[in-house]
């Protein structure tokens, strides 16, 4: 296959961008045929936000058209498929016959080979885990050229290394999935005022047992008394029996395209307290719901109704904090964390924060805890900032999200996940050469 077309890439934040050489794979033999004489990474829809699936001067093998249905067992929802097969087009399909991906992050423009390598999550993780555990098997290309299948019971090292190993082990070429069944593609709600982090914390504890879904929307310059409010947001899947008559003429009801788009990117001056402080309210206007009854799309994927919303942040881009502490000691570090922010001078946009429940694979993000996510414009301000963000982290015995930095260091990381010297044995044995790196690779010290 022709190699050798270079462009410049980058994540979904915009920031950093690099130049490689890319290629678009439509079989494991022509992924094949890279990796013998490339060093390279896989990539997907390009939503991992920093540089997890960027090789500067490199090759990047773009698997997007690798994207086919391969089977579907409809009794019991099991779905094989090509890893470059997205979340939205799984949902398109079979969502309409009753069955949904169990495991849904913020977006459903995710493929699957992406959703393992970054092992992502969603809002009821301290119920269903994170995206490892709908998956059955995957197969993999390796570094020498074989292809193999890893799982629970096979090449059992390999399978779990993988979730969050951010594609450094292989291109993933199938993968075998459990989908969950439905009896509607809508969600019952309730929204919840938050009045401060007290309430915030407590809200969670009181309604973990009663619903599945749960996120909440802060106010990150809220300050004082005040300090974490925000909203939060519940729901649990909608039974046919629980609908209103208007819904139950189509319970199964699929997603419409996107009716709106930002065209260009915008001007950094449009990124100020005062926007913020406006879409603050705009946000608790809209995430505090009189609605019962949403519909999935509305539910999971609200930034999905918006083409191209990343430009929003401008042509510097933006990074996407997103960062895990253990709940023992919890509301003292997000009370300090919060009140950094407020006082930083940085501009914080969108955030999401979550309750996580236990972590599994070796490089996965989740473990038990508190998560916040965070959105900031990348400025010179912002990249002095985030090293006292990740030191106040650490001393927590909290860590970052993988699949969402751009600007950690290889020290912190490595304090962070101790656990990296058991992915690196993986890796020397995989990978003893290296063939598979990117720029996350390098900076965080992955690389063989």
């Amino acid at each position: 296959m022709p190699l050798g077309k270079k462009e410049k890439l980058a994540g979904w934040g915009n920031f950093p961008v690099s130049e490689s050489y890319t290629v678009y794979p439509r079989s494991g033999a022509e992924c094949k045929a890279v990796i013998q004489e490339e060093q390279l990474i896989a990539r997907g829809l390009g939503r991992s936000y920093g540089d997890q699936a960027l090789n500067d001067n490199g090759y990047v093998a773009l698997c997007t058209k690798m994207n086919n249905f391969l089977s579907f067992d409809d009794q019991q929802g099991i779905l094989e498929c090509q890893a470059g097969v997205n979340l939205e087009e799984i949902i398109s399909v079979f969502a309409p016959q009753g069955w949904f991906p169990m495991i849904c992050p913020g977006t459903k423009l995710i493929t699957i080979g992406g959703a393992i390598a970054n092992d992502i999550h969603g809002k009821a993780h301290h119920i269903d885990g994170s995206f490892v555990n709908c998956v059955i098997s995957f197969t993999i290309l390796l570094a020498d050229g074989a292809v193999v299948t890893a799982s629970r019971t096979e090449n059992v090292d390999l399978f779990w290394a993988n979730f969050g190993g951010l594609g450094l082990l292989g291109i993933i070429l199938t993968a075998k999935l459990q989908l969950r069944k439905i009896e509607t593609t809508y969600f019952k709600q309730k929204s919840v005022v938050i009045k401060n982090l007290d309430h915030m914390l407590e809200a969670l504890e009181k309604y973990d047992a009663e619903y599945n879904y749960s996120v909440a929307w802060i106010d990150a310059l809220a300050k004082g008394s005040k300090l974490g409010s925000g909203v939060l947001t519940l729901g649990n899947g909608a039974k046919l029996a629980d609908l209103p008559e208007k819904l139950k003429a189509d319970p199964l009801k699929p997603h419409t395209a996107n009716k709106l788009s930002i065209p260009f990117f915008f001007p950094s001056f449009a990124l100020n307290g005062l926007t913020v402080k406006i879409l603050n309210r705009m946000i608790a206007f809209v995430q505090n719901s009189p609605k019962e009854f949403v519909h999935y799309d509305k539910f999971f994927f609200p930034l999905d109704m918006i083409d191209n919303w990343n430009r929003g942040y401008g042509k510097r881009g933006f990074i996407q904090y997103q960062f895990i502490i253990p709940e023992e000691g919890g509301k003292k570090t997000l009370t300090e964390i919060l009140e950094m922010i407020a006082a930083s001078g940085c501009t914080p946009f969108l955030n999401v924060f979550k309750r996580m429940g236990d972590g599994q694979g070796i490089l996965s993000f989740p473990f038990k805890g508190y998560t916040l996510a965070i959105d900031f414009p990348v400025t010179k301000k912002l990249l002095s900032f985030t090293p006292k963000l990740d030191a106040k982290v650490l001393q927590a015995g909290g860590r970052l999200y993988l699949g969402k930095d751009a600007l950690l260091t290889e020290g912190m990381f490595k304090e962070m996940y101790p656990q990296y010297k058991e992915w690196m044995a993986v890796k020397q044995r995989y990978d003893p050469g290296g063939k598979f790196t990117s720029d996350i690779a390098r900076r965080l010290g992955l690389a063989s």
